[in-house]
C-alpha cells in the first residue's frame, strides 16, 4: 500500500509538470527554452540543497551519468518546446504513450518476464493512444507530437536508469546539475521570442523545485521497487489527471474521443496493476 500511495504522488507531480508548463506557455508568461531553463536550475539548486543538509555537509560533484543527463535534457527541452501547440491532458497522453513504448523494450532488454495479461493491458491502453490519435482528430499539431515523442523516449530511457539508482537524491540533483548547460546551450540556440513575466517565472521555478526536482528524487527512489513493464503502464494515469488540472486551471474542453480514449487507458492499467496478486 506504501508504494502504491508514494507511485500516486508521483503520477500527480508529472501531471502538474504538464499543467504548470501549458499554464505558463498559454498565456504567453514564459517561452518554452526559459521555462525549461529556469525549471532545471531550480531543481538542481533544491535537490542539492537537500542533498546537503542530509549529508550534513557540501554536497561532493561525482561523475555524472552521460546517458541520463541526455536524456533528462531532451525531456525538458522537448517536454517545454512541444506544449506551445498541445493542451495539457493529449500533451501528457502522448508523452506517456510513447513512455510504455519505450519501457516496455527496456523491460524485454533488461530480460522482464512478460505476462499474457501485463501485454494484454499494455495493449488496451496503447489502443486508446492509438484511437486518440488517428487522422480524424483535427486537435493534433504535427510538430507538437513530434517534440513531445522525442522528450518522451528521453523521459523512458531516464526511468529505466533510475532501476540502478543507489542514493535517489544525490544522483537526481547530480541529473540535474549536469543537465544545466546542456539545456542553457539549447537556450542559446533557441532563444525565445517574447517576454518574460513574474508569473512564468514562478511557475518554472514551482516545476523545478517541486513537480519536478523532488518528483524525480521520489521516483528514483521508487524505480528500483517497480518492474519497468509496471512503472511503464502505471504513468499512463497521469494524462487523466493532467486532463482534469486542464480543465480546472486552464479551461480546456474536451470531446468524447477523449473520454472513449482515457477509459480505454484506464482499464489496460487496471488490467495489467491486477496481473500479479502472487509472489
Amino acid at each position: 500500500m506504501r508504494l502504491f500511495i508514494l507511485t500516486s504522488i508521483v503520477m500527480v507531480a508529472f501531471a502538474a509538470n504538464s499543467v504548470l508548463n501549458r499554464l505558463a506557455l498559454a498565456d504567453s508568461e514564459i517561452g518554452p527554452s526559459a521555462f525549461a531553463g529556469i525549471r532545471v536550475v531550480a531543481g538542481a539548486v533544491t535537490l542539492l540543497a537537500l542533498t546537503a543538509f542530509q549529508e550534513r555537509s557540501k554536497p561532493s560533484l561525482t561523475k555524472p551519468n552521460i546517458l541520463a543527463v541526455l536524456a533528462l535534457s531532451a525531456y525538458i527541452l522537448g517536454f517545454s518546446h512541444a506544449y506551445i501547440s498541445l493542451e495539457a491532458g493529449f500533451g501528457a497522453l502522448l508523452l506517456f504513450g510513447v513512455v510504455q513504448i519505450t519501457m516496455f523494450a527496456g523491460a524485454i532488454l533488461q530480460g522482464e518476464k512478460m505476462t499474457f495479461q501485463k501485454w494484454m493491458g499494455a495493449g488496451l491502453a496503447f489502443s486508446g493512444l492509438v484511437y486518440l490519435l488517428s487522422p480524424s482528430n483535427t486537435l493534433i499539431n504535427p510538430a507538437g507530437a513530434a517534440l513531445m515523442t522525442f522528450a518522451a523516449i528521453g523521459w523512458g530511457i531516464y526511468s529505466i536508469a533510475g532501476k540502478r539508482a543507489v542514493n535517489p537524491l544525490h544522483e537526481t540533483g547530480m541529473n540535474f546539475f549536469y543537465a544545466v548547460p546542456v539545456v542553457a546551450i539549447a537556450l542559446f540556440l533557441f532563444p525565445d521570442a517574447g517576454s518574460i513575466t513574474t508569473s512564468g517565472i514562478t511557475l518554472a521555478i514551482i516545476s523545478g523545485a517541486i513537480t519536478s526536482g523532488l518528483g524525480y528524487a521520489l521516483w528514483y527512489a521508487l524505480m528500483p521497487h517497480l518492474q519497468t513493464s509496471t512503472a511503464a503502464v502505471a504513468q499512463l494515469t497521469v494524462p487523466i489527471i493532467a486532463t482534469a488540472g486542464g480543465i480546472v486551471f486552464l479551461s480546456e474542453a474536451i470531446d468524447l474521443r477523449f473520454i472513449i480514449s482515457t477509459l480505454m487507458v484506464l482499464g489496460g492499467v487496471a488490467v495489467s496493476a491486477t496481473q500479479r496478486k502472487t509472489g
